[in-house]
């Protein structure tokens, strides 16, 4: 008898997604899965319960791969908010766009909005962990429970903006998705202008951009 082989979990999400592109569909079972690809079904189960559960962890591993990278770099440490958060997006969605076929997939979801929020759960929460770390330069609030309010709004209005930048990147259909770049950069800097009270140009800006395109979020 053949030995099964020993896996990994990044061997799992290889592979997963390469049967997914393949056959468009998720494979059958666990079992079928790992009958089809030499291993023992319950070397499965040592890293994900599920196959819900391995496509959540395939969106993390995107966000903790974008996180890697970025602390990679020297200078990324010596970045202000802003270009850290332009850094992150930028690194994020390079990455999303090696994997695209997948990405789309998966979040399309058979058009069901509630799954493709699920298999985002985990992005989520490392995300708006990610921005609270970051000094975005909020205005001071001493009053603990408005300031309490006033982080939650923050973390909130950044994952908003993720999602945005995920659909619109999901819907760009220019050359090297260089209109998502603009639309990463312009957003950014419009929450930063509001964030920082500051003249509304750059907001007014990125207004004018959406309107052109014509985006899903003015229509």
């Amino acid at each position: 008898m053949a030995q099964k082989k020993k896996i990994t979990a990044d061997h799992l999400i290889s592979i997963y997604m390469e049967h997914v592109l393949e056959n468009s569909a998720a494979p059958a079972s666990v079992y079928s899965f790992a009958k089809d690809n030499g291993f023992e079904e319950t070397e499965f189960y040592k890293f994900f319960g599920s196959f819900r559960a391995l496509e959540k962890g395939i969106f993390q591993a995107f966000f903790d791969n974008t996180i890697k990278t970025l602390h990679k770099s020297k200078d990324y440490e010596n970045y202000d908010a802003r270009n850290k958060l332009l850094s992150f997006h930028f690194t994020f969605f390079e990455l999303l766009t090696a994997n695209r076929s997948y990405v789309v997939y998966a979040l399309q979801g058979g058009g069901q909005m509630l799954k493709s929020m699920e298999v985002l759960s985990g992005v989520r929460t490392s995300y708006m962990e990610y921005v609270s770390e970051l000094d975005l330069g909020l205005p001071s609030i001493k009053q603990e429970t408005l300031h309490r309010i006033q982080q939650r709004s923050l973390k909130e209005s950044a994952w908003g903006q993720l999602l945005l930048t995920l659909k619109f990147w999901m819907d760009d259909t220019s050359p090297a998705f260089e209109k998502t770049d603009i639309f990463i950069e312009k957003s950014i800097q419009a929450s930063m202008d509001l964030i920082d009270t500051t003249p509304l140009k750059s907001v007014l800006d990125f207004g004018k951009f959406l309107i052109k395109e014509k985006t899903p979020f003015t229509s």
